[in-house]
């Protein structure tokens, strides 16, 4: 019975992946025109994820399942709670409209198995976190150097890639679009299927072949909603500024799935089109606004799906319901706090709107 939870809960997560953030990987080439069909674009999509995920996928299993906590660790009751609050965590933050990160969600889910047990590879962890935050600070620069000499070719033969060129500028963005699908198999696959490997329920490379399905079938069948929002966002760029967007994105994620590091695609791409727009558009593109919720979404995604695995350690497997009566005080106390904070600073908008002090 165990194990059928844990595998159900497993494609259910590797599912959502693909109707959040795989699909969004072709955003800019449905946006932009290059692909007019969604069905064909989410089929793109589907076919790059399931590619990523078989060829490239079994470095962030790795990670996953054995290199932030050890692989002993993880048994098939463990695997279900990573993969469960993972979920959970995720679920919730779609119903109050904040946007987590995956990546960040499930390692938060083992990081919190790991202080349960007391069983931790630090130095593994703050590897991981190091690249969180210089990859998508990597993706900005980057691409304020290409955007450069994107406006440059631009401005000298703009008539000539919007004449014989777009047919070909059209093709690569379409590339471009498939190879980010495909870094996000590589990279989300693991998320998924990493926690059943680790606990020795199914193999790394058969994990991948049927975890990439899921997140292939999650993003064909239930993706048109973020692929439509995505593209909506970024028709403002041209197509070749897509196609760098995408490639720089791809490129990186690539990259941090070779060497088994789990990373927010979502956060690098938005890094990649910060990147892009400061330069065709100036300093007032590059919103404080934005980066804060990066911040935040960074800080936020880890935590909260820590706190669910901890706790559910605690409580199911540790029978220890004195940690859970801790946690949730702090919950209730931080609800609290943040609630008191908006009547306070509420009644003082109050009071200088009546001309008070």
């Amino acid at each position: 019975m165990m194990i059928l939870i844990a595998f159900s809960v497993a494609f259910f997560f590797a599912m959502n992946m693909g109707a959040s953030g795989a699909a969004a990987s072709m955003g800019v080439s449905y946006g932009s025109g290059a692909v007019n069909k969604k069905f064909i674009a989410l089929v793109i999509c589907g076919a790059g994820v399931f590619l990523g995920a078989v060829i490239g996928g079994g470095a962030v299993v790795e990670t996953i399942g054995s290199r932030i906590v050890p692989a002993d660790t993880i048994t098939m009751h463990v695997a279900v709670i990573i993969l469960a609050s993972a979920t959970i965590s995720l679920g919730i933050a779609n119903l109050i409209g904040i946007p987590l990160s995956t990546s960040e969600v499930t390692v938060g889910s083992v990081v919190g198995v790991g202080l349960a047990y007391q069983s931790l590879y630090v130095k593994s962890l703050m590897t991981v976190v190091l690249l969180w935050i210089l990859i998508p600070i990597i993706a900005f620069l980057f691409t304020v150097i290409i955007g450069i000499m994107i406006r440059s070719i631009q401005n000298r033969y703009n008539a000539v890639l919007e004449g014989r060129w777009k047919k070909w500028l059209t093709v690569l963005l379409v590339l471009t679009g498939f190879f980010e699908a495909f870094s996000a198999g590589m990279n989300n696959v693991g998320n998924a299927i990493g926690p059943l490997v680790g606990a020795g329920m199914i193999s790394s490379s058969f994990g991948t072949l049927i975890g990439g399905g899921f997140i292939a079938l999650g993003a064909i069948l239930f993706g048109g909603k973020v692929l439509e929002t995505n593209g909506k966002r970024i028709t403002k760029f041209s197509l070749l500024e897509g196609s760098a967007i995408s490639g720089t994105g791809a490129t990186l994620v690539t990259i941090s799935s070779i060497f088994g590091i789990p990373v927010p695609l979502t956060q690098i791409t938005t890094s990649a089109i910060i990147g892009i727009g400061t330069v065709k558009n100036g300093l007032s593109f590059l919103q404080k606004n934005i980066i804060l919720q990066m911040v935040k979404v960074w800080v936020v995604s880890p935590v909260f799906s820590l706190v669910i695995s901890y706790g559910m350690v605690k409580v199911l497997l540790d029978s220890d319901f004195y940690t859970l009566s801790v946690i949730g005080s702090v919950f209730i106390a931080t609800a609290g706090s943040l609630s008191l904070i908006k009547t306070i600073r509420a009644e003082k908008r109050t009071i200088h709107e009546q001309g008070g002090i």
